[in-house]
């Protein structure tokens, strides 16, 4: 254990000074406003290009947001939904934490977690997400040695909150009454 300052051991102050480098990097602000522009689809997203879902398979949507998730039809149906209603940050958030778990570089990794602490996590960020203070603080600790579970806290919240709130009105919303007639 490193005890004051004066006692650290070279390896400890090694260490510290290496969480001190990556924590910078997390932190770094944009260098222009080019970094902060946020690109606009003026093409609005088309489904997966897949089978329509049974009757049986949407129905299940309405009790489990996972089903829902992984079906790629209703996947792209509940992001139009959440883009009708300019709340399709959480879900972002969501697919950018499942494409991070499957990087195995841990360069590109770094890459992409500093990507999703900007875009999502970090105060005031572009598509900032509902999370409490508790689970930023430690999606920030374990970014400091990003690996594949990294943003598995915040995601499991996010998930939580779009189980709660955002699957109950895409049910009852004209982009899910479409499957179930």
């Amino acid at each position: 254990m490193c005890k004051g300052l004066a006692a650290l051991p070279h390896s400890c102050l090694e260490r510290a000074k290496e969480i001190k480098i990556k924590l910078g990097i997390l932190l770094q602000k944009p260098e222009s406003a080019i970094d902060l522009v946020i690109p606009y689809n003026e093409k609005p997203e088309k489904p997966a290009k897949t089978h329509k879902p049974s009757l049986d398979e949407a129905l299940q949507w309405r009790d489990s947001l996972d089903k829902l998730l992984q079906n790629n039809y209703g996947l792209a149906s509940f992001k139009s939904f959440l883009k009708s209603e300019f709340s399709e940050e959480n879900l972002e958030f969501w697919m950018a934490c499942e494409d991070y778990k499957k990087i195995k570089s841990p360069v590109k990794m770094a890459e992409m977690a500093k990507k999703i602490y900007e875009e999502f996590i970090q105060a005031e960020a572009p598509k900032e997400v509902n999370i409490d203070h508790f689970t930023k603080e430690i999606t920030v600790k374990n970014l400091v040695e990003p690996s594949t579970s990294s943003f598995d806290v915040a995601q499991k919240r996010v998930h939580a909150l779009m189980e709660k709130d955002s699957l109950p009105r895409f049910v009852r919303s004209e982009f899910y009454q479409e499957f179930i007639k």
